[in-house]
């Protein structure tokens, strides 16, 4: 494969420290763009932990691409195992609380010394400090805290956010790649590496920045449902079909806002004659509620789909992978009878198959055979249970 043709990240050398959520997602999106992600697996489970099991990776799509070995931690062999391969990295991400990786002898200090340049990635919901930083948690409670929940409140309904998009992922997973990559870039004029301390809170209100700038200019009150931004402009909400089914529009511009309205057969009702006297609003989505209740979604997509409207249907997982433009996107795969998201964003000179998930500890022969231990050396790792 030409380097014209080589994945953006080819080259790149990733350990990652097995864990749930966020962090996987990141080790999945390097491996996408080409980077070798080595996953450190876990020998037994761990029983005050979310369950991993190391043998289910079937499902688990977010392993794809990456090597696997299992190593017993708890042994200093095992550790020393870690060393080595941390010592060859670029990239080193883990998922656990404060002082987990210390405690078990693989902590930034000890890993940076063997690997200066080495980019130590650490993703956790509260942050490597502050008052929170040993408390559990979940996506909802970094989003709760973060003040990023707030906007998702709809009038008479409680604040709430989709699953993971606003917390994990956008204030966790890509966070965390973000400074993964620049820390990367400045290694490499640099020659040091540095400790990326992501935290969901922090990754969430990062996110929050257009949300703020909205609120920053008036245009988001602090409280909720008063605003168009957050529920209160009809034309500007989702709306049930005569079949159950949701539809969603966003005619913000006046001109968009106009083709609505002769979209729907509208345009000589009084209560939609402006579209920013507010005293009108409540009036307007009563309408509207009426005339998208009055036919199926699938009317709605065959008069309103593709137009300057704003519209999209809301499709389940299952709609979602059968829908013309994401399929001409080709927005999801199959891999190992698997359907799951494809690789985002497209790059024009990237080629090449995802890999699949591998067998837990598939590669470690292969992996410490590389770092040069020979084949009585692994041996007798194994019958000691450390890999």
């Amino acid at each position: 494969m030409s380097k014209n043709n080589q994945k953006p990240l080819a080259g790149i050398k990733v350990v990652e420290f097995e864990g749930i959520g966020p962090c996987p997602l990141a080790g999945m999106m390097l491996a996408d763009m080409g980077a070798e992600v080595t996953l450190i697996g876990r020998k037994s489970n761990n029983k005050n932990a979310a369950s991993i099991t190391p043998k289910d990776t079937a499902q688990a799509f977010y392993h794809r691409g990456k090597k696997s070995i299992l190593i017993d931690l708890k042994q200093a062999d095992g550790v020393q195992l870690a060393l080595k391969l941390v010592a060859k990295a670029d990239m080193l991400i883990e998922g656990f609380r404060p002082g987990v990786m210390e405690r078990l002898g693989l902590g930034p200090d000890v890993c940076m010394q063997l690997q200066p340049k080495l980019i130590f990635g650490r993703l956790t919901g509260w942050g490597q400090t502050g008052p929170l930083a040993q408390s559990a948690g979940h996506d909802s409670n970094y989003i709760a805290l973060s003040g990023a929940m707030h906007y998702g409140a709809r009038p008479g309904h409680k604040p709430s956010a989709p699953l993971t998009l606003v917390g994990d992922v956008a204030g966790g997973s890509m966070m965390l790649l973000w400074g993964l990559m620049c820390g990367l870039w400045q290694a490499q004029s640099s020659g040091k590496g540095q400790v990326v301390d992501a935290a969901i809170t922090d990754g969430s209100a990062y996110a929050s920045s257009l949300l703020w700038m909205m609120h920053n200019t008036g245009q988001l009150p602090e409280q909720t449902g008063q605003s168009w931004v957050d529920g209160a402009a009809p034309w500007n909400d989702t709306y049930i079909c005569a079949d159950g089914l949701y539809v969603n529009i966003c005619s913000l511009e006046p001109n968009f806002y106009q083709l609505l309205l002769q979209q729907l057969g509208l345009t000589g009702e009084p209560c939609l004659q402006h579209q920013w006297q507010q005293q009108d609003w409540p009036q307007a989505r009563q309408l509207l509620k009426q005339v998208f209740a009055g036919q199926s979604q699938a009317h709605w997509c065959e008069l309103l789909e593709g137009s300057d409207v704003c519209f999209a249907p809301v499709l389940n997982f299952k709609q979602a992978t059968q829908h013309p433009h994401n399929i001409a996107r080709k927005t999801f795969t199959q891999l190992d009878g698997v359907t799951q998201p494809a690789p985002a964003p497209k790059m024009a000179h990237t080629s090449g198959p995802l890999k699949s998930v591998p067998e837990a500890g598939q590669d470690a022969i292969s992996l410490l055979t590389e770092l040069g231990l020979q084949a009585e050396q692994l041996a007798q790792l194994q019958r000691n249970g450390v890999i």
